[in-house]
């Protein structure tokens, strides 16, 4: 079963393309999280909002990158982190196209 961490906060940017170049080798050094399967990155500029949906081989693994990645925002100045982690459904998941096996 794949865990789903859902994460957003508030940001005053970069977005879009300066955000990509910004944030390229952070996107690097998620790929060698303990678990990690995949994120989307997300981002809305008129709200001043980003954030992400990973994917995790464990609720445990998602657990301590939700707590390794809410220390490095703190660091950024960002304290206050909307987070949720979620059990898929891998079988309504797998209907409507989802990236989860």
């Amino acid at each position: 079963m794949a865990y789903v961490l859902q994460v957003d906060f508030k940001m005053d940017g970069p977005f879009g393309d300066e955000m990509a170049e910004a944030f390229t080798d952070l996107a690097k050094s998620i790929n060698e999280e303990e678990g990690f399967i995949w994120k989307i990155w997300t981002e809305n500029p008129e709200t001043k909002e980003a954030g992400g949906i990973y994917s995790f081989e464990t609720k445990e693994t998602a657990g301590k990158y939700l707590e390794m990645h809410a220390k490095r925002l703190a660091g950024f100045g960002v304290t206050d982190i909307n987070a949720k982690i979620f059990d898929v459904n891998s079988k309504l998941t797998a209907i409507n196209k989802g990236p989860i096996k």
